[in-house]
């Protein structure tokens, strides 16, 4: 028999009341109160009755992603740790997650309108936020509850966890400056990304309160793999290129590629040409033999809680600023700077 609502009563000494608040994160419980409900229910195998749930608060408790078609998905490594780690967070919240992959060619509002539509889904995740996004603008004309990974602005008027990457992008151009770099190259991601402007943006800013002119053909935009990497790469630093004296690889695949294209071209890391990167900590990726390498890191596991917590505060209608959720980056010094040759 599946464990009940009683049994978690039973086994934490509260009601079942206060055990069915908790496990459905209502702001009048405590944290502790809510975290030995979970414990429990994990310890008890317990799985909502989903159909009990919808007939008593009108709500399927099933939340969903729709994964965009196949040219805009974001890496394999990525999408795997992001389904796992989504899944995790709201089962231990109560809440089941589902992943729909829209076809190539087809319009992700549309999936959105069907899945609505069919009455199923209490809220949606989305990821790889565009300016204007249409999915925002349809979710929020039909009163669908949304969070989103990533934001279109500083203030967004949707529930969102993101870093700040404008702020990534000033850091990692800074580390370059401060180690007398003045012609630093960028190979960042795809232009129609939020952060990935927002990262240019503070490369651009960083560049001009140090007095140094931006110059566009220092900066290339791409999806963001290990070939990117190592084409920009050769086209910089190529005989007809900008010859930066410093790259800003904006993932680890970039950077991976970066240091294929420089061993091909008979260049080291720092001597002839310093590297700094942004790590989003996916598991595998320290795989890749890519030396140690300078820059920043925020592990991309640190969203799913923050997204989770945002989207079921949404549904049961919580002010926005506790829905929007800023994560925090560290700077690492790993010894892949030096002064320009």
């Amino acid at each position: 028999m599946s464990a009940t609502l009683k049994d978690i009563a039973a086994l934490t000494g509260l009601s079942v009341t206060q055990v069915s608040r908790a496990l459905n994160d209502h702001d009048d419980v405590s944290a502790e109160t809510k975290q030995r409900a979970r414990d429990a229910a994990k310890a008890l195998d317990y799985r909502p009755n989903l159909s009990a749930r919808r007939l008593a608060s009108g709500r399927s408790g099933i939340v969903g992603l729709v994964l965009p078609p196949q040219d805009r998905t974001p890496r394999d490594s990525m999408f795997v740790q992001m389904v796992r780690g989504l899944s995790s967070a709201f089962s231990r919240h109560g809440r089941l997650f589902v992943l729909h992959a829209a076809d190539e060619g087809e319009d992700v509002v549309v999936v959105h309108r069907r899945l609505i539509d069919g009455g199923s889904l209490d809220g949606f995740v989305l990821i790889e936020p565009e300016h204007d996004d249409p999915r925002v603008a349809y979710l929020q004309g039909r009163g669908v509850p949304l969070v989103m990974h990533g934001r279109d602005g500083p203030a967004p008027r949707y529930p969102f966890y993101d870093i700040d990457n404008l702020a990534v992008g000033r850091a990692l151009t800074q580390m370059l400056l401060r180690a007398g770099h003045r012609r630093i190259g960028f190979i960042n991601g795809r232009e129609d990304m939020c952060y990935v402007a927002q990262r240019r943006l503070g490369w651009e800013l960083a560049l001009r309160k140090a007095g140094v002119a931006v110059e566009p053909d220092l900066h290339e935009y791409g999806q963001m793999t290990e070939s990117l990497g190592a084409l920009a790469t050769l086209r910089l630093m190529g005989p007809e290129g900008a010859r930066p004296s410093a790259l800003i690889a904006g993932n680890m695949l970039i950077a991976k590629g970066i240091y294929t294209a420089l061993s091909m071209l008979g260049l080291k890391v720092p001597q002839d040409v310093s590297v700094v990167v942004h790590d989003d900590m996916l598991p595998g990726e320290d795989l890749l033999a890519v030396p140690p390498s300078s820059g920043t890191r925020s592990a991309l596991a640190q969203s799913w809680e923050p997204l989770a917590e945002g989207l079921i505060g949404a549904i049961e209608g919580r002010a926005l600023s506790q829905t929007q959720h800023l994560g925090a980056f560290e700077i690492v010094d790993a010894g892949s700077i030096a002064p320009p040759p």
